[in-house]
């Protein structure tokens, strides 16, 4: 059986990552200490509970960095596999805190509506804290763009930061129709909209992070071009099966496979096949490959006889 070798860019990929999230986390956390003194100045519970969203988000940050960092360390005896995979830890639990807060909007947006005429907003305030939060938002997430196609530990950050820019518009939006037109129901009426935005973004980061967590295929692969492009590639393979692709983290794909030899087949050629289209093909740099020339001597086919051969690569 043979191993190939992870890919050596995860390093400088977390590296980068983790300057950024740091950078991201600092500006977020300075952010929610101007909107908690605003929303209290201003007696404006949107500012405030936009404080309380960017207080889950600047947590859900400093996660993601611990993640990055985490996933620098090298593979050790107890996990061979390194790290990596606390990235997709770390989007999956952003993707259920946002889930959350999206309830929480949700329920204080209601609260709000059937209470009205309780609500007194310094509007005046309530903008100039809203466009300065909109601001730090949007140059957060600038910072934060272009790193979450192949991350998702900072996709999941980049989310929590597109909630805030939202929840900042929204809050903008809300603060001049209740200044200019006294519109007190646009508060939480576009709170609400703002969820529901947040929502579907949740809802994909869960769906991918929970894909790789259940070992599912990575995207983009199917197990049956995988058979045809071996087949294709070398005659000598008769059969590719007990084929299993999936992922660490995101981007670091894996697979083992059984492979049948024709009788004179060259083992040898077979796996160097095998190895050269896996990775040029299909992206997957680290494959286990058990080379076969009799039946599969699996336990579950029930097969014990002798001939086969187990190579590495």
């Amino acid at each position: 059986m043979a191993n190939l070798p992870a890919h050596t860019h995860a390093h400088e990929h977390h590296h980068g990552s983790r300057g950024v999230l740091a950078f991201a986390l600092a500006l977020t956390c300075a952010m929610l200490i101007v909107e908690a003194v605003g929303g209290w100045w201003s007696g404006s519970l949107a500012l405030l509970a936009d404080a309380a969203h960017m207080l889950v988000d600047a947590g859900a940050l400093a996660l993601a960095w611990a993640a990055a960092v985490f996933a620098l360390r090298p593979a050790d005896a107890r996990r061979s596999f390194g790290y990596a995979r606390l990235e997709v830890l770390a989007g999956f639990v952003n993707a259920l805190v946002q889930l959350l807060l999206v309830a929480g909007i949700v329920y204080e947006a209601i609260t709000r509506l059937l209470a009205l005429d309780a609500i007194h907003i310094e509007s005046g305030v309530m903008l100039v804290v809203a466009v300065f939060g909109l601001v730090v938002n949007a140059v957060v997430l600038r910072s934060l763009h272009g790193h979450d196609q192949g991350d998702l530990n900072t996709a999941g950050a980049r989310l929590h930061v597109f909630g805030d820019l939202l929840g900042s518009i929204a809050t903008v939006l809300a603060a001049l129709l209740v200044r200019y037109l006294e519109w007190q129901w646009a508060d939480p009426v576009l709170s609400l909209l703002v969820s529901l935005l947040i929502l579907r973004g949740a809802f994909v980061l869960l769906k991918r992070s929970s894909h790789i967590l259940l070992e599912g295929v990575p995207e983009g692969v199917a197990p049956e071009e995988i058979r045809a492009a071996l087949a294709d590639a070398d005659p000598s393979i008769m059969e590719v099966h007990h084929l299993h692709v999936w992922q660490i983290a995101s981007g670091s794909r894996m697979a083992t496979l059984h492979a049948r030899v024709c009788e004179g087949g060259d083992t040898r050629h077979a796996l160097q096949v095998v190895q050269r289209v896996l990775r040029e093909r299909f992206a997957i740099s680290h494959v286990t490959v058990q080379i076969e020339t009799t039946e599969c001597l699996d336990p579950q086919t029930g097969c014990r006889e002798p001939g086969h051969s187990h190579h590495h690569v």
